[in-house]
């Protein structure tokens, strides 16, 4: 039977030469659907950028469907569409900018990682903690950030600490 070339953006299969192979690759079917396969991953800004500039198409208004389907170069999304899509890009882009909390504006966790480095070399430098300074520090360190707060797997130095303090005494010799 010899071989067979399987097009995944088709679903076909056929005899595998060099003639099959330029002609289906060059086909209009080929193209739409590679061009289906990927508008299927696009970004919603990028969709909705693009329905923007498209003119509604009057026939997919007026009947309810068009004759080009989604090979149309007209828009077919209604008003309520194009408003869901609006709010579906700014949530997207919320939810990126939102890494930043709003209780504490401008803050990262490069931020807070370089202020905690610079508070433990500060009190390793002083020699022995006072109780004064370890209620400071289980305080500062409650501040995590909360993109930390929802990894899973946390490393065990960067949780933080219990409401009723660590458990066991801190030893002098240790410092």
């Amino acid at each position: 039977m010899g071989r067979r070339y399987y097009c995944d953006y088709c679903d076909r299969s056929f005899q595998d030469n060099m003639h099959n192979r330029k002609k289906h690759l060059f086909g209009v079917q080929h193209h739409r659907a590679k061009k289906a396969w990927y508008d299927y991953f696009r970004d919603s800004s990028a969709i909705l950028c693009d329905e923007q500039l498209k003119k509604p198409c009057r026939k997919f208004l007026q009947k309810g469907i068009c004759d080009f389907g989604p090979n149309c170069r007209f828009s077919h999304m209604s008003e309520e569409d194009m408003f869901h899509l609006q709010r579906q890009v700014e949530d997207e882009r919320r939810l990126r900018e939102g890494a930043v909390d709003s209780r504490m504006p401008g803050r990262c966790v490069e931020d807070w990682l370089s202020r905690r480095e610079k508070r433990r070399s500060a009190l390793g430098n002083q020699g022995d903690l006072k109780d004064k300074d370890v209620s400071e520090e289980v305080q500062e360190e409650s501040d995590i950030p909360p993109q930390l707060l929802s990894v899973h797997d946390l490393p065990p130095s960067l949780l933080p600490p219990p409401p009723s303090g660590w458990k066991g005494k801190v030893n002098s010799e240790w410092g």
